[in-house]
């Protein structure tokens, strides 16, 4: 048995699987209002059963750091084909970021990876400014200044999409709401700052944990009743005796090394109470018995 502290770390394993991303740094005159860029263009971001993409804010980047020396944000977007991530991308930024004050956009694969496939951005984006749209190319790459209201926005002619994967998780068994809560909350705050990874779900961590499939036959997904505490008389459950709510970590990320990265710190952080409470009774992760992804993530293994 593995313990941190009195949390058990059950000898469970994450199942993830290969999505595509993209990655775009969003600048804009201050931090915030890159920052509400970022959060427009990555709202309704939280699972591709039922959203375009998954997107998150990776990281806030600083002046002198960008590719116009503003303040700048990094942000993922995750789909399962290039053709359907370019949708998702295109629109995202056409409706949340052109329309977001003072605000330009570069691609953030820089230098991209050898799998990296290139879609059009700019090239569609352009046409909105009917006309008086122009272009210049800069060290190799193409930018289109699109005419606006508080000037011109900006923005690069093609994003690229290259192998990532989705799905990374490990599950917070607390013996009350409050504690899983204040875990689950200590996890996202220490994932937050590292580079390559997004927690996607609302304020980075789920409550609807789900399986794949449903007695109704609409469903794609539904309520992972094994973790429910309620289901406990109704259903066999794999919860820990003393767990009374559970609350769910999703990572994606750009490659395994970082996603392992961000489970061990969310981890850690999750057991870590400042108060020392024993609240978290266990650590566990969702899989889907090893028939839907191609990457296992042990928690043992994540720790060592």
């Amino acid at each position: 048995m593995m313990l941190i502290g009195k949390t058990v770390i059950e000898d469970a394993y994450a199942e993830a699987f290969r999505m595509r991303y993209s990655r775009l740094i969003i600048t804009a005159a201050s931090e915030a209002w890159a920052r509400t860029a970022a959060v427009e263009a990555t709202g309704y971001g939280s699972s591709v059963i039922a959203c375009d993409a998954e997107a998150g804010l990776e990281r806030v980047l600083p002046a002198g750091s960008t590719p116009d020396g503003r303040p700048g944000a990094a942000v993922l977007f995750f789909g399962f084909s290039t053709e359907a991530l370019a949708r998702a991308v295109l629109n995202r930024v056409g409706q949340c970021v052109l329309t977001c004050a003072t605000t330009a956009v570069y691609d953030g694969l820089e230098p991209p990876p050898p799998d990296a496939e290139p879609f059009p951005l700019g090239k569609q984006l352009r046409y909105f400014g009917d006309g008086f749209q122009k272009s210049k190319v800069i060290g190799g790459r193409r930018f289109w200044r699109i005419p606006v209201m508080d000037g011109e926005f900006v923005v690069e002619e093609a994003a690229r999409a290259a192998k990532g994967i989705a799905g990374g998780n490990f599950l917070i068994e607390g013996r009350t709401l409050e504690a899983a809560l204040a875990a689950a909350e200590r996890a996202v705050a220490a994932i937050a700052p590292l580079p390559d990874v997004i927690t996607p779900f609302p304020g980075g961590l789920a409550r609807s944990g789900s399986k794949v499939g449903s007695r109704y036959r609409a469903l794609k997904a539904s309520t992972n009743e094994a973790f429910c505490p309620t289901l406990r008389s109704r259903a066999a459950t794999q919860l820990h005796p003393e767990a009374n709510a559970v609350y769910e970590i999703i990572v994606n990320g750009i490659g395994e090394a970082a996603i392992r990265e961000a489970m061990k710190q969310g981890i850690l952080a999750a057991c870590a109470s400042p108060d020392g409470d024993e609240g978290i009774a266990a650590i566990s992760a969702g899989n889907y018995g090893g028939h839907l992804g191609k990457f296992k993530f042990h928690l043992h293994e994540v720790l060592r």
